[in-house]
């Protein structure tokens, strides 16, 4: 691990250096970062270094993050038509799981640490970024309030309807891929990235769309 950190802190000093007599290019600093990131870390547990491996949609997010502008329109669209390629609808067809599961889930965030066994089950870490129970006083506010998802948006009124399908798929593969409907959305990729698997994410659904989910009462 030394000779691995010895590695990286040359690697930066010989950037730095060079940037005394010229500014070092866009590509000399994106050498550099994978670099440093291939000498300090490495598979370790269930947890592999792929994870994060750059990806054209993060890096063009963090490009436009920089410069403080936001992502191109056009090349947004491109990114997200990409990721919705990626959802994986139910094999049978059914969206529904059991909302007391998928509250479980929603309330956890656990998993996916290197102390981790393989088949352990990951949580959905949703309590992090927003409200679900209405009866909740601690959740997080970076994502909106779902209280009352499925009810304010009439899938409850009327499951069946054409809108309410609409809803139901959205809501699909919002949680399976994000980036799918926002580019350079934060949450998760629950079902994209192997976090939750088919069953986890109906649980999910359930705890959304079910009516008797304390969700939407």
């Amino acid at each position: 691990m030394k000779k691995q950190h010895a590695f990286a802190l040359s690697a930066l000093a010989a950037v730095l250096i060079a940037g005394c007599a010229s500014s070092p290019s866009t590509a000399d600093l994106d050498k550099l970062t994978a670099d440093i990131v291939k000498a300090s870390f490495s598979d370790k547990g269930i947890v592999k270094v792929a994870v994060i491996a750059p990806e054209e949609i993060n890096i063009a997010c963090s490009a436009a993050e920089v410069a403080g502008k936001p992502l191109n329109a056009d090349v947004a669209e491109a990114l997200q038509a990409a990721q919705l390629k990626t959802i994986k609808w139910p094999t049978d067809g059914n969206y529904m799981g059991d909302w007391k599961a998928g509250e479980k889930l929603a309330q956890s965030g656990r998993g996916l640490t290197w102390t981790d066994a393989a088949d352990t089950p990951n949580g959905g870490n949703c309590y992090n970024c927003h409200q679900m129970d209405p009866k909740e006083i601690s959740f997080g506010t970076i994502g909106p309030s779902l209280t009352g998802y499925a009810k304010t948006r009439g899938v409850i009124a009327d499951p069946t309807s054409p809108a309410s399908k609409a809803i139901i798929e959205y809501t699909w593969g919002k949680i399976w891929n994000a980036k799918a409907y926002s580019a350079c959305s934060v949450m998760p990729r629950a079902g994209h990235k192997g976090i939750m698997t088919e069953a986890q994410v109906k649980d999910l659904m359930a705890l959304l769309l079910d009516p008797k989910s304390p969700v939407n009462q």
